[in-house]
């Protein structure tokens, strides 16, 4: 956690009183964006640039090639309604066109409406020259009565869900998403949400992980030895299915949301990722941007209520961002791309613009003198990666 005494100077040279709220803060930060806007993105940009591939010639797992990618999310009119669709068809356009090749969705993000979004632009581009993956554990149903508690979707379709992590189920779930999407094939499937921090399951996500490990980790297994994906893992927002997942099978990759980012990550440098380094396994970062924080959204880790210690560690490092030339949002993407146990991250957008910012974003030279001040400052921790 940020120094109080370091605190209040961040605060005094913004004008902010000691006392915040998330309204505020984006107001004094002059950074609150209403829905689709974009933070810009400062300091020197290279156009030149390419964005950053993985060596993938001597791994043991799978790993994705492409180390800058797009999650679905949004897609799936997660917070917010996006209408019409051909507003996230520019978006996914603008996204191939950067250079983008890494595409992340899920059955449940829009219950099904991301999954059919992204397979307008995949649909037809050639299969072999992206990376595409999404999720299991949840079986969609037509139904004709509005879903009640919806997560974050926005006018989602017409479908209820059901957990199911059984071997049936999990070739059932990929067969659907390859039929909305209009593919042939998966590279990575992940198990989705086995977690406690998953509301709908609490202390019950045990029962659902023993039915996975009965299910859909020897069906995935079985489906990548038969070259029908090419990598499975976990896709979780806390780390608890890492360690029980490597007791009993032999997964490739994680998608890990919620779990590294410049806000923070000690958890991860110190727990997960040496316990992933000693099986060459790799790591999807997911949300690198806290939900949308650090890109000036007033949620954080898609919650509205917005941690005071967040809040001031951001303003901190806002300020020191701001007298090196750049940008929260340029230096929390580098940030979360620069560990070699990370293969991959993938940020979520809504707009072309947010798109066209976000790979500006990765092709910005930060000077190294910002990063030696926040570890000076101990705002990230002495050994987090920096980019290079």
């Amino acid at each position: 956690m940020v120094s109080r005494r370091n605190f209040m100077k961040a605060s005094a040279a913004l004008g902010i009183g000691s006392v915040l709220s998330a309204p505020t803060l984006a107001q004094q930060l002059k950074v609150k964006m209403s829905s689709g806007k974009v933070m810009q993105t400062k300091g020197q940009v290279d156009p030149t640039a390419s964005l950053p591939k993985n060596d993938i010639s001597n791994s043991k797992h799978y790993r994705p090639q492409f180390r800058m990618g797009l999650g679905g999310l949004a897609a799936g009119n997660g917070f917010n309604t996006i209408s019409p669709d051909e507003e996230i068809l520019q978006m996914l356009n603008a996204a191939w066109d950067s250079g983008i090749r890494h595409f992340d969705t899920s059955p449940f993000y829009g219950l099904s409406l991301s999954e059919r979004r992204f397979g307008d632009l995949l649909r037809n581009k050639n299969r072999d020259e992206y990376v595409l993956s999404s999720k299991v554990g949840r079986l969609l149903t037509p139904s004709s009565e509005p879903l009640e508690n919806s997560w974050h979707w926005a006018n989602h379709s017409p479908f209820h869900y059901k957990y199911d992590y059984t071997a049936a189920g999990t070739r059932r779930s990929v067969e659907d998403t390859l039929h909305r999407i209009g593919v042939s094939s998966l590279d990575i499937v992940y198990i989705h949400d086995l977690s406690p921090q998953n509301s709908d399951m609490g202390e019950d996500w045990l029962k659902y992980f023993d039915q996975a490990a009965k299910g859909a980790i020897p069906e995935l297994t079985k489906m990548r030895d038969e070259g029908i994906i090419k990598g499975w893992g976990f896709g979780i927002n806390t780390p608890h299915a890492v360690s029980k997942s490597l007791e009993i099978s032999d997964p490739d990759i994680f998608l890990l949301a919620l779990q590294y980012s410049i806000l923070d990550h000690q958890q991860a440098l110190d727990e997960t990722f040496p316990m992933l380094d000693k099986r060459d396994m790799s790591v999807v970062v997911g949300a690198p941007l806290n939900g949308g924080f650090l890109a000036g959204r007033n949620r954080f880790n898609y919650s509205p209520k917005i941690p005071q210690p967040m809040q001031q560690k951001y303003l901190a490092m806002s300020k020191i961002a701001a007298k090196h030339g750049i940008d929260m949002k340029t230096a929390a993407l580098q940030f979360a791309e620069a560990p070699s146990t990370v293969s991959s991250i993938i940020p979520g957008a809504r707009t072309a613009e947010q798109i066209n910012a976000n790979i500006a974003a990765m092709k910005v030279k930060i000077p190294n003198a910002f990063w030696a001040e926040l570890k000076s400052e101990k705002l990230i921790a002495q050994n987090a990666p920096i980019p290079t």
